[in-house]
């Protein structure tokens, strides 16, 4: 993986659920993805930083190491979510195929991609503040936040 600045670069991803499904806001699917996401860094190397489950999509940024890629390891995440939907009563099919994924290279580019994340939940009418909402958070620090 190249580096930029000194720093691996790292990605923003979002996927969506199956025709825009509201499945994604419960404690278990939030704690499913926690579990994931620190046992991807312990075991792999892979950082999830700032994230945010909205009821039918899910922002979140990551940083790779070399020899994990990416199209593998969101398959995986959807796998381990789709598990625990499927656990917690919810019908398949739970995603729409594929994700958007985007390089980010600076400091700059994710405090703009965070500030647009973070505020999802307001925008949608579901807090009213950024901080309300519950399925947000952050797994590990990564270098620009």
């Amino acid at each position: 993986m190249q580096l930029f600045q000194g720093i691996r670069p790292f990605y923003f991803i979002t996927f969506n659920t199956h025709q825009r499904r509201n499945l994604l806001f419960h404690d278990t699917v939030h704690a499913a993805f926690r579990i994931f996401a620190e046992r991807a860094h312990a075991e792999h190397g892979v950082a999830v930083g700032r994230y945010v489950l909205m009821p039918d999509h899910v922002h979140l940024f990551v940083a790779l190491p070399e020899d994990v890629r990416l199209a593998p390891w969101v398959k995986a995440l959807k796998a381990v979510l789709g598990k625990t939907l499927s656990s917690i009563g919810l019908a398949q099919p739970h995603w729409q195929q594929g994700f958007f994924d985007h390089v980010l290279r600076g400091g700059e580019s994710y405090s703009l991609k965070w500030d647009y994340v973070r505020l999802n939940p307001v925008r949608a009418g579901l807090a009213k503040c950024a901080e309300d909402w519950p399925y947000q958070g952050e797994v590990v620090r990564l270098p620009f936040s």
